[in-house]
């Protein structure tokens, strides 16, 4: 990995702190990215998100432009015999046959967030991270809300040409997508407060105020 931000030293956190995960699950438009990386930023941590995951999925041998198509989306079909079982244990091969499929990307994302996770700390978004790393012992799990309008309001102020009525049907397609991404790949419901350690309406504090609040639970919890 070349980019800098997989180099990131913990400037904020002591050198001795063994290394710990925060997962980010998040709503389309409800601020997922930007708390992400303002964590990375703050606890001077690496920050994985599609970009990096990208590099995981080429180390595989898997095009960058297969994982654009199948990025946090339910697989299109189901190829040959998946050695996982909805989410018990995801473990298959890269490419069955010559090929590569849905559930090839999935484990070289699984693999890749697991070896990832017993070197350094890190902030990553999406793609089940909370479940493929279920076992480490110091993952803080978070998942970020905020009501519809909220959404609607942070989508359109990122992409002018978008109408508030496109950019509600775009929160609510993707996040379809990342819902049965989430649950099909394991055995938890996407959204549901019972997956995560904290969930966040991001309309009720700004983005410093949330960074703060996950650094004293950190603190809390031992783990910076």
């Amino acid at each position: 990995m070349t980019d800098q931000n997989t180099s990131a030293l913990q400037n904020n956190v002591p050198s001795t702190v063994p290394p710990f995960v925060i997962t980010v699950g998040r709503q389309f438009g409800s601020g997922g990215r930007e708390l992400a990386r303002a964590l990375a930023d703050e606890l001077g941590i690496a920050y994985y998100d599609k970009e990096l995951l990208v590099e995981s999925a080429k180390l595989a041998g898997i095009e960058p432009e297969f994982f654009e198509q199948k990025d946090e989306r339910f697989p299109s079909f189901l190829h040959g015999i998946f050695s996982f079982t909805m989410g018990v244990t995801p473990m298959c091969y890269y490419t069955g046959g010559g090929s590569i499929t849905d559930d090839s990307l999935y484990k070289a994302i699984s693999d890749f967030l697991t070896a990832e996770a017993d070197k350094r700390s890190f902030v990553v978004v999406g793609r089940t991270a909370d479940y493929i790393l279920r076992d480490h012992p110091r993952v803080v799990n978070l998942f970020l809300h905020a009501p519809m309008e909220e959404c609607v309001r942070r989508i359109t102020s990122r992409a002018d040409a978008l109408t508030p009525e496109k950019a509600e049907a775009m929160a609510k397609r993707t996040n379809r997508w990342r819902a049965d991404y989430y649950n099909f790949f394991t055995d938890k419901q996407w959204g549901n407060a019972a997956s995560y350690d904290l969930t966040i309406d991001t309309s009720r504090m700004t983005m410093p105020q949330i960074v703060e609040l996950v650094k004293h639970y950190l603190k809390l919890r031992g783990l910076i």
